[in-house]
């Protein structure tokens, strides 16, 4: 299964051009089925020196990077949660999303307008949130509605569940979104089937500019100790990226690339960089397998067994499971080979319990079909 994140945004915050700017780096999307292929999708490979040069190491013919799946979401205006604009389409599209990638404008330029009239990025992330919360206040009270006839039945499941929802709507009222709601794993897991927009994990793409004014080089400027402060009550990523920036040189190689925002005075390829971001905000890991065919990057959920992280590559992986060889990425490129690393004991053999970590290079070994 695909896991996507949703760009999200006002409108005139650089949501769509950061959108182009993913997409022109997207990858051939015949090496992932699960993923969705629609114009407003983009497939997008996590960058990966440490694959490159396991690639290089194995003299792979083909290298194949974990992947992140970007949904360019219809811009929101306030009053969403009511229908305003293209409320109830944003709202319909941003539930089917695993996580949300926030894009906020810290730019001042005069040629394009802000919908609010003036740059403020802790304003602007308060309108989303507020029009995102008061979507879950109506998911949740309708929930609470449907609960009520099950608990006078005095069902312990609804009366587990009513308590859970109640304490959501007790969050959400007071203007916190749903993941601040102190929730134990069961009552989390009862609640599960809401897909609440505020339960979603946010990183927050910081969008500057290299013509006007940008916060982040004025960090004594209000604005900015403002979206510091709202960041950091948030708990979450944040990346700067200059969208048209990247959007201008996503069709250059990267040597071109990096060349180019010297010239430009931008020190981190801030593409790259939310890429990797995004792929931690989903709670994933990367493990490797590399050989002559291929070396592949393969994304895993955190904690992840090794049968589960087989199932990954096969079903067969998971089923016929006997055992693991595995070895930490950096330890094999320092050793050279695998034969070396072998003849140093740096390979270990592990079982179905082992929880895979990220990093890992893995080597499945699996029982033969029955009658083969």
């Amino acid at each position: 299964m695909g896991l996507s994140l949703g760009i999200v945004g006002l409108p005139n915050v650089g949501k769509s051009t950061l959108f182009n700017a993913l997409t022109r780096k997207q990858v051939p999307a015949e090496n992932y089925p699960f993923c969705t292929i629609d114009p407003s999708v983009g497939i997008v490979g996590v960058p990966d020196p440490t694959l490159e040069r396991l690639a290089q190491m194995s003299a792979s013919r083909e290298t194949i990077p974990a992947v992140v799946e970007f949904v360019d979401i219809a811009g929101l205006v306030r009053g969403a949660a009511q229908g305003e604009g293209l409320g109830n389409q944003f709202l319909a599209h941003i539930r089917e999303v695993d996580a949300i990638v926030h894009v906020v404008r810290i730019f001042e330029d005069t040629n394009i307008t802000h919908v609010e009239g003036e740059i403020d990025p802790a304003r602007d992330i308060a309108t989303i949130h507020y029009e995102l919360i008061l979507a879950d206040v109506e998911t949740v009270r309708k929930r609470l509605a449907a609960l009520e006839k099950d608990r006078k039945r005095q069902d312990k499941i609804a009366e587990q569940k009513y308590a859970a929802y109640k304490k959501l709507e007790q969050t959400l009222l007071s203007g916190k979104r749903a993941a601040q709601a102190i929730l134990s794993p069961e009552e989390l897991a009862l609640t599960q089937e809401a897909h609440l927009l505020t339960m979603k994990p946010v990183l927050f793409a910081l969008n500057a500019s290299l013509t006007g004014i940008n916060l982040h080089e004025h960090r004594q400027d209000p604005r900015w100790k403002a979206l510091m402060s709202t960041l950091e009550e948030e708990g979450a990523q944040w990346v700067v990226v200059y969208a048209g920036l990247e959007a201008e040189l996503a069709d250059l190689n990267p040597l071109d690339r990096a060349s180019l925002r010297k010239e430009f005075g931008v020190l981190d390829d801030g593409l790259g960089d939310l890429i990797r971001a995004a792929h931690t905000t989903l709670d994933r890991i990367t493990f490797y397998t590399t050989g002559e065919k291929e070396s592949r990057a393969w994304s895993v959920p955190r904690g992840a067994t090794a049968p589960e992280a087989g199932a990954a590559i096969h079903t067969d992986f998971h089923d016929r499971f006997i055992r693991a060889e595995v070895i930490n990425a950096q330890k094999l490129l320092q050793a050279g080979s695998y034969a070396a690393a072998r003849e140093r004991g740096l390979v270990r053999t592990e079982g179905k319990e082992y929880v895979v970590q990220n990093g890992d290079v893995m080597l499945f070994r699996i029982a033969s079909s029955q009658g083969g």
